[in-house]
């Protein structure tokens, strides 16, 4: 079933409007980017996060994941996998990502 989804200012810079579910948080995507690339990834476990800002510009998905990382530092293999796999259809052209904004 669909969720509704409603319009709401970015959280953090309260300028942009965001799309968002009742259970996400609104924030931007260049807020979100900001977050996620104040670290870098060094962990040669976890190098497959440092891919295009683009590919990240375009999924809220693979951004959520890259921020769990470096909230907690390490990621589980059905995490890793799922990544792995929407990065791979989203650089294909096969996925279109999902940010409707």
């Amino acid at each position: 079933m669909a969720r509704l989804k409603f319009k709401e200012k970015c959280r953090i810079c309260k300028t942009n409007w965001v799309l968002k579910t009742r259970r996400d948080y609104p924030i931007c995507v260049d807020c979100h980017m900001k977050q996620i690339f104040r670290q870098e990834v060094t962990d040669k476990k976890y190098i497959f996060l440092n891919i295009d800002k683009d590919v990240y510009e375009k999924s809220r998905f693979l951004r959520n994941i890259r921020q769990a990382y470096l909230m907690y530092e390490e990621l589980t293999e059905k995490q890793i996998e799922t990544f792995k796999e929407a990065a791979k259809k989203i650089k294909d052209g096969t996925d279109e990502g999902d940010d409707d904004e």
